[in-house]
């Protein structure tokens, strides 16, 4: 056979590694508002950048009939490409082949991707929509899994790896997206669950359909499963290559600058007027941080979970930070359970990826009551804790408001390692609010007063003005300074600037024991 014979018959092979599952199945994906393997990895990467590996794979397995139902590819699309000029590989699952089920050699494709990802120090992004396990496989399906897990866990921290689910995820599957660093979801189409409604049913007797138990809505709101949902796939493509944006390679480098589009200097007149006079008024968190970063611009993620705390990234000056934020509109801004949970995942992120981390309190403390208690909060506020004391990279923190009791000293505060601590002329810094405190403190003393709750007000009063500031803070060095909140942009941007070389070191271990 001539080379030209074999180039043809090379490409007649291409182009049926291209089909898939063929036409009919590929026409019953798009019913289901679905795009293909390879068109979500058009969405993704840049224009003509994709360079495929291992097209023509083909299972191993003989069972069942199989040995008549070969396709190439094996119903993963593997490879890398670009996302803004930059590499990352990718792996897109083809649910037009045997439902995407992940066989032996479906399995090695991907973790090729994954330790090739590893060993060239880029992020690795996995598009999922799979029936799971590929039965006809039996365990060697599992061990498939099992390989994959492995390489999620010995590559956290140190590429960024990203999934998005497309479609069903069910079983031992959902383990690989639950260890890489974020999940995108898909309103609609998207569904990850352990055991499904069915054996739900059965086992536990709650009918519930596959939208309540692991829909995007659910596990975005709810579970905190998610971190970002849209509504419709080529959203969901696109903000991952947003969120890449800010992000390094790897943990060895640090995140991409851009030209800053708002001068470094330029104060927020707004700022004067967003914190109320009433100390128990509550205002919209976002107002502030939109003021104070490159174009109002905040990347926000888990939006829709534990909304009382914000985190997601921004850049000051150019540069990409973490943002942690207490919200003063949800729940009074307290810290919760599920609102320690998304800081300290959040905080150990950046922190890992050498990304500053910039947070804005308003903090009145942990929430109180039987189910907090009962749910673990002791442990679970000692997650962020532990995130924000182990934290090595520059820690800059703005006290807008109320930062108070034990949430004052979570919120990185100058004695977990702070950087640059600020304050605003409004921040109140005190073990408690004035009303508790003076209830423990004079409570004798209101009990004799002929006017009690007179007495209270006065001494409330009284006690605000000596305690419930930010001098005494400052005074002993807790708060580096306290700033006019209209140059607050100026102030931070010059501190990542004087942070920029941070050295800091955590004593030598193999890891630490986070309380879990």
């Amino acid at each position: 056979m001539t080379m030209r014979a074999k180039l043809h018959e090379l490409e007649e092979l291409r182009r049926a590694s291209q089909e898939g599952g063929g036409a009919e199945r590929l026409a019953r994906q798009h019913e289901k508002g679905k795009l293909s393997a390879r068109e979500r990895l058009d969405v993704l990467l840049d224009p003509g950048s994709f360079v495929e590996l291992d097209r023509f794979v083909e299972h191993r397995c003989t069972d069942f009939g199989l040995e008549d139902q070969r396709y190439p590819g094996d119903g993963v699309v593997t490879g890398y490409g670009t996302i803004d000029g930059r590499i990352v590989y990718v792996f897109s699952q083809d649910f037009t082949v045997f439902g995407g089920s992940l066989s032996e050699t479906h399995a090695e494709k991907i973790v090729k991707v994954l330790d090739n990802a590893l060993k060239a120090g880029v992020p690795v992004i996995g598009l999922n929509d799979s029936g799971g396990a590929r039965i006809q496989e039996g365990v060697v399906s599992l061990g498939g899994y099992a390989d994959i897990f492995l390489r999620n866990t010995l590559a956290s921290g140190v590429i960024p790896q990203v999934s998005a689910i497309l479609g069903p995820c069910a079983g031992g599957a959902v383990y690989s997206p639950a260890i890489t660093d974020f999940i995108f979801m898909v309103e609609g189409i998207s569904h990850m669950f352990v055991t499904g409604p069915n054996v739900a049913k059965t086992v536990t007797h709650e009918d519930v359909s596959f939208d309540e138990l692991g829909g995007a809505a659910t596990h975005a709101r709810t579970s905190g499963v998610a971190h970002f949902a849209y509504g419709d796939e080529v959203s969901a493509l696109r903000g991952i290559r947003d969120l890449l944006g800010y992000l390094p390679a790897n943990n060895s480098e640090v995140p991409p600058d851009v030209e800053s589009v708002d001068p470094p200097k330029q104060a927020a007149e707004e700022l004067l007027d967003i914190v109320p006079d009433q100390p128990n008024k509550p205002y919209d968190m976002h107002d502030v941080i939109g003021r104070i970063v490159d174009g109002g611009e905040f990347f926000e993620v888990h939006a829709e979970y534990a909304r009382n705390l914000l985190v997601g990234f921004a850049r000051l000056g150019g540069k990409a930070i973490g943002l942690v934020a207490n919200q003063p509109a949800v729940l009074a801004g307290v810290l919760d359970i599920d609102a320690s949970l998304k800081g300290a995942r959040f905080v150990r992120f950046c922190d890992a990826f050498n990304i500053p981390i910039v947070t804005f309190e308003d903090v009145p403390g942990f929430l109180p009551g039987v189910s907090q208690e009962h749910g673990g909060i002791i442990k679970h506020g000692a997650k962020l804790l532990y995130a924000y004391c182990e934290a090595t990279v520059p820690k800059l923190t703005v006290i807008t408001r109320k930062a108070y009791g034990g949430a004052y000293d979570v919120m990185s505060s100058k004695h977990i390692r702070g950087d640059l601590n600020l304050a605003w002329p409004t921040a109140e810094i005190a073990v408690m609010g004035p009303k508790g405190a003076v209830e423990i403190l004079y409570r004798k003393e209101i009990a004799a007063a002929k006017d009690p709750k007179e007495k209270t007000e006065e001494l409330e009063r009284e006690f605000r003005a000596k305690f419930a500031n930010p001098y005494q803070a400052a005074a002993r060095g807790y708060v580096d300074d306290v700033i006019d909140p209209r140059h607050t942009r100026q102030h931070l941007i010059s501190g990542l600037e004087a942070l920029a070389n941070k050295r800091d070191l955590n004593p030598p271990k193999k890891h630490g024991n986070i309380p879990l």
